[in-house]
C-alpha cells in the first residue's frame, strides 16, 4: 500500500486510472500468483522429510510404505507411488518404477509452463494500454486541441500506469517461474538418482 501512498493513490485509483486494461491484468497477476504459491508449497513438501536411497530400498524390499508423517519428501513419494502398482514381480516391477518415476517427474511441470505464459502476457497488455492511452489522447487533440490539458494528461497517465503495472506483474513472475522450474530440476535429478540405486537391487 506504501506504492500508492506514495504517488496520492489509493488502489481503487490506480486501478481506474489504468482504465479497462487493468481489469484482465489485475487478474492475470491474481492467478499468476496463486499458482506460483501453490507451486511453492508442493515443493517445499517435497523437499521436507527426505528418505534416504538406502531407505527407500529397504522399504521396497519389505513391501512397506513409508509413513507419511515422517516421510513426506518426493523419495518417500516415489516408493509410495510404486508399491501402490507394484506386483512382486521382479522384471515387471522395473518397468513399472521406471513408468512411476516418468509420472512424477511430470507432475513437477504441472503449472510452470502456464506461469510463465501469464508473466509473457503481463507486459503485452500493458503495452494495450499504452495504445489505448495515446489513442485516447490523440482524440482530446483532435477535439479540442492543446488546451484541454486535464483530459490529455488522462490518457498519458492510463498509457503509462499500464506499461507499470505488466512490468510489476512480468518481472517477479519470470522470475519465480525460472526459480520453480530450478527447484523442479533439482527434484527430478534426486529422484532419477534414487530410482538407479534402487532398480538394480530389485
Amino acid at each position: 500500500m506504501g506504492f500508492f501512498h506514495e504517488y496520492g493513490y489509493t488502489m481503487m485509483e490506480y486501478l481506474a486510472a489504468g482504465g479497462a486494461v487493468m481489469i484482465p491484468l489485475a487478474v492475470l497477476s491474481l492467478v499468476m500468483w496463486l499458482l506460483i504459491i501453490n507451486r511453492s508449497l508442493y515443493f517445499h513438501r517435497l523437499n521436507a522429510g527426505r528418505l534416504t536411497p538406502a531407505g527407500a530400498l529397504e522399504h521396497i524390499a519389505r513391501q512397506q510404505r513409508p509413513d507419511a508423517q515422517r516421510y513426506r519428501g518426493a523419495i518417500a513419494l516415489l516408493v509410495r507411488e510404486f508399491l501402490a502398482r507394484a506386483t512382486g514381480r521382479r522384471n515387471l516391477d522395473r518397468h513399472i518404477l521406471d513408468e512411476t518415476v516418468v509420472v512424477l517427474t511430470r507432475s513437477l511441470d504441472h503449472h510452470l509452463a502456464v506461469i510463465g505464459v501469464l508473466a509473457a502476457i503481463a507486459p503485452l497488455l500493458g503495452l494495450l494500454g499504452t495504445v489505448l492511452g495515446m489513442i485516447t489522447t490523440f482524440d482530446v487533440i483532435a477535439v479540442y486541441g492543446t488546451g484541454n490539458t486535464k483530459a490529455m494528461a488522462g490518457g498519458i497517465s492510463a498509457a503509462l500506469i499500464t506499461t507499470q503495472t505488466g512490468l510489476l506483474v512480468a518481472i517477479p513472475g519470470m522470475y519465480m517461474k525460472n526459480f520453480l522450474v530450478r527447484r523442479a530440476e533439482k527434484l527430478k535429478r534426486r529422484i532419477a538418482a534414487v530410482a538407479l540405486f534402487v532398480r538394480p537391487r530389485m
